[in-house]
């Protein structure tokens, strides 16, 4: 921009001064045709001006205002010869055409601003005014053909003002107009460096959501294998609970008919027969006991058309039934249906905490409290200080502890939380949005 500028106001400002120079030239030219022509017809015949027409050129140039703003003046005739000149030792010399002479001996009107180098302007030079000189054609007044040219300085103060000015005023438009293309310029590039700029926060913003969604799923299938291990393990750890509790409980007791079914087979006397079936029906009917508690233990009942309130209450029943204990309930919010797989959920949390708050503590101070938060399901089990039972309970083996139980909420999207409290109780609690099982 800045060569550009450069470039364009060199042209213009040459274009504006060539032009002004022109014009003044020819308005002078013309003023001084009409002066000289009439006197200078003679030199179509004749090599210099005869003591007439000097006297009446040296008149004009003295006594009239143009003498004021005419400082030298020549009269050439087309051989190079000076015919009339301001300076009397110069009349009648030769010298080489110049080609502002030639032109003017070709018709035209040449000017030139304050250029004196030709031997002939040495008297110019030691003048030290800004000069304009002119070239204009001599024509003779009938035919129109061109018998010499006159040469004339005219002082060019004014001239030389008018063209710092017009200077001036070019060099100011160029730069106006080019500080002007040059603001908007740095304008759209400013502004498309600030949307570039927010375009890439944008990006870096979206680049680092990405890889905090692409963390989160990568922790989530790190979740659901560890969960696919976990269900696996569980499944596993249920087989070998089912599997001892056969074996211990039923499978034993079967064996055992079976032997006292041989020994009443063998026995001799009928009193022995009869003590003997007496037995093994005894080992049967406990047998057939625990069986159904496994069962009861496996299999829930039917809780798909139950409300919260009525799963919560039927999970304490069925505790309080085996095990003889009391169990507080309460529940507060609106009563509603659950999802089946959030049902099935909440009757485990319960089942399962009040069997551990049984064994763990006797059964001591058990309550159950199921509450609505918004559109989130929060029950909370709890139990004061006791005394762990020994041994065994009756129809209640070993369950798969906090651990599953906290593997079987999250698996529906909820919380699980264990705690201790003051006093030597316990707390377990569950939270789940009731969007959460499958999605109803």
């Amino acid at each position: 921009m800045l060569i550009s500028m450069l470039i364009i106001g060199s042209f213009v400002t040459a274009r504006i001064e060539q032009s002004v120079i022109d014009n003044t030239a020819s308005a002078t030219a013309l003023f001084m045709d009409s002066f000289i022509a009439p006197l200078a017809q003679e030199l179509d015949t004749a090599d210099t001006l005869s003591i007439g027409p000097t006297r009446a050129i040296e008149e004009m140039l003295s006594e009239s205002a143009l003498g004021q703003r005419v400082v030298a003046i020549k009269i050439w005739k087309p051989d190079g010869r000076v015919a009339y000149s301001d300076e009397p030792e110069l009349i009648g010399q030769s010298f080489p055409p110049t080609e502002s002479l030639k032109g003017a001996l070709a018709g035209n009107v040449v000017a030139e601003f304050d250029h004196l180098g030709d031997a002939e302007n040495a008297s110019e030079r030691s003048k030290d005014l800004p000069l304009l000189e002119i070239y204009s054609p001599l024509r003779q007044t009938f035919s129109g053909r061109i018998i010499g040219a006159v040469e004339f300085y005219e002082n060019a103060s004014a001239l030389e003002k008018t063209l710092d000015d017009v200077r001036l005023q070019a060099w100011f438009t160029v730069a106006a107009v080019t500080l002007g293309i040059g603001a908007s310029l740095f304008g759209i590039v400013h502004r498309g460096s600030r949307l570039i700029a927010e375009q890439r926060r944008a990006l870096e913003d979206r680049m680092a959501e990405t890889e905090r969604i692409a963390g989160q799923n990568r922790q989530l299938r790190l979740d659901i294998e560890r969960a696919a291990r976990e269900v696996s393990e569980l499944n596993e750890r249920m087989l070998r609970r089912v599997s001892a509790d056969l074996h211990d409980g039923p499978a034993q007791l079967v064996g055992l008919a079976a032997l006292r079914l041989d020994s009443a087979v063998s026995a001799s006397d009928a009193g022995r027969r009869s003590e003997e079936l007496a037995a093994v029906r005894g080992a049967l009917a406990d047998a057939m006991r625990e069986i159904r508690d496994i069962c009861t233990d496996l299999s829930l009942p039917e809780i798909e058309p139950m409300t919260i309130a009525a799963i919560v209450a039927r999970a304490a029943s069925v505790h309080r039934a085996r095990s003889g204990t009391d169990v507080s309930v309460s529940f507060l919010g609106e009563d509603r249906r659950l999802a089946h797989s959030i049902g099935i959920g909440a009757y485990r949390f319960i089942q399962e905490t009040l069997s551990n708050a049984w064994r763990h503590a006797g059964g001591a101070g058990q309550a159950v409290e199921a509450a609505i938060d918004g559109d989130a399901l929060i029950i909370t089990v709890q139990n004061g200080p006791g005394t762990p039972l020994a041994g065994p309970q009756p129809g209640r083996q070993a369950g798969l502890g906090l651990s599953g139980l906290r593997r079987r909420i999250e698996s529906l999207g909820g919380q699980f939380s264990f705690q201790r409290t003051e006093g030597g109780g316990a707390m377990a609690q569950m939270r789940i949005r009731f969007d959460g099982g499958d999605g109803t």
